[in-house]
């Protein structure tokens, strides 16, 4: 099939990618030219595990190419998908829609034939009506359905999702669409993957409903973790023993520092703010957002108890600062509150991440990079793993300590067990590890 994905970004060029993969043409517009020659030049402007291969090998294909204009390329295609940026609208967190309305004009001025117009940016639920409205006043005589078909990618596992999913969402007011779009995801069901066609405001509703959810899940083993260090529990087995009961399941009940990222915040702000709107408000999620917000302050006031309630002119060092591993998105980390509070409070930061410290230096002028882990340890007072990096995993804890002016382990990801860090000669300071926490008192109280 000959596709146009409009927006250039981590939605459109990750699908675009895996779309001309499967054996489609595919052209991926964008305005930023800039970007546009970047990509033709073989450059990727995100870091994503495996996308500068896979955008190369279909480049050389002859399935993949780069456009600024989108003129040309709507006109030949069947299927147009609008997979440009929703951000948090400045005042009022409501998405701001306005680059997916002014996609959708533009591609309303070059249609030609009956072509299947898909908003794949994350949208609030009647967007799809609104893009419709846009594109009939655009072009009264334009032959054209419009569909919905949010991505579920996760950043860092984004190829290996877009090809192997969970299921595709597909929302759909006109049945004319519904062979493009089989179409369009015909080679994934060799993989068995389930296609879920449903209304098109149902299919815009159940993209927020499940990052609402999963970001309700964060925040619920959080406020978990926080009881299991009064109490005494331990939260990794906890979430263990949760997690094993299948109406549950294991994944998103890590505790940690808080979600962050492209997605959750704006978009959990967006579906409360639609609630809201509609007078039927979501109150776990209103819950979720402000635990979400406050935490990441919060797990700077734990650094600073852990160095006795004083960090004035110390040396802090910080491990990781995207909002997760294997990315650069410096968007919404946790890093930034943490980092923010720790410097409001007087301490001197030296940072390291393997792929998000260009990102982060705009965000964060004001701190140290280093080139790796054991220089930026060097003379700190606490060490902090803020990203769980798989380079942070197996640390010669041995070469820290003895760089270190003081043997403080802070880890907001549990990576380490508290046995191995004290038999290195760390204070180890985890999340939820309440038993941990119970020992340590008892041998300063023995002593």
């Amino acid at each position: 099939m000959r596709i146009v994905m409009i927006g250039s970004g981590y939605v459109g060029l990750v699908s675009g990618a895996c779309l001309a993969d499967f054996g489609h043409d595919v052209v991926c517009v964008d305005k930023d030219a800039a970007k546009i020659e970047k990509l033709r030049g073989g450059g990727i402007p995100i870091y994503e595990p495996g996308l500068e291969q896979l955008v190369a090998s279909n480049v050389a294909a002859g399935r993949l190419s780069f456009e600024t204009d989108l003129s040309a390329p709507v006109a030949g295609a069947d299927v147009v998908f609008i997979g440009v940026g929703t951000p948090a609208r400045r005042g009022d967190g409501h998405a701001d829609l306005s680059y997916v309305h002014a996609a959708a004009k533009e591609i309303a001025q070059a249609l030609s034939g009956f072509t299947v117009i898909v908003t794949k940016s994350t949208v609030p639920v009647g967007t799809g009506d609104e893009v419709e409205r846009i594109v009939r006043e655009a072009n009264p005589d334009a032959d054209f359905a419009v569909a919905s078909n949010p991505e579920f990618l996760r950043e860092g596992a984004a190829i290996e999702d877009f090809k192997r999913p969970d299921r595709i969402v597909v929302g759909i007011e006109d049945e004319r669409a519904r062979a493009p779009m089989e179409a369009v995801y015909r080679p994934l069901y060799l993989n068995r993957s389930p296609i879920l066609f449903t209304s098109r405001r149902t299919s815009e509703l159940i993209k927020y409903a499940a990052n609402a959810f999963l970001a309700m899940k964060i925040t619920f083993i959080n406020e978990i973790a926080d009881l299991c260090e009064k109490v005494g529990a331990d939260v990794q087995d906890v979430s263990r023993g949760i997690g094993l009961d299948n109406r549950i399941g294991p994944k998103f009940l890590h505790a940690g520092p808080g979600y962050g990222g492209s997605c959750f915040p704006k978009d959990t702000s967006a579906l409360a703010k639609t609630a809201q709107d509609f007078e039927s408000p979501l109150r776990l999620i209103e819950a979720t957002i402000a635990i979400n917000d406050t935490r990441k302050r919060a797990m700077a006031r734990k650094v600073i108890a852990a160095l006795d309630g004083d960090v004035r002119g110390k040396r802090i060092a910080v491990l990781g600062l995207t909002f997760k591993p294997n990315t650069d998105d410096m968007r919404e980390a946790p890093s930034l509150s943490i980092v923010q509070a720790l410097t409001d409070a007087g301490a001197r930061i030296s940072a390291y991440d393997p792929e998000g410290m260009e990102l982060a230096k705009p965000m964060l002028p004001d701190i140290d990079y280093a080139a790796s882990p054991y220089a930026a340890a060097e003379g700190a007072a606490a060490l902090v793993i803020v990203t769980e990096w798989d380079a942070f995993r197996a640390l010669d804890l041995k070469r820290l300590k003895a760089s270190m002016a003081s043997p403080v382990l802070v880890d907001l990801r549990n990576v380490y067990r508290e046995e191995e860090t004290e038999a290195a000669g760390f204070r180890h300071v985890g999340i939820g590890r309440g038993t941990a926490t119970l020992r340590h008192e008892m041998r300063q109280a023995a002593e």
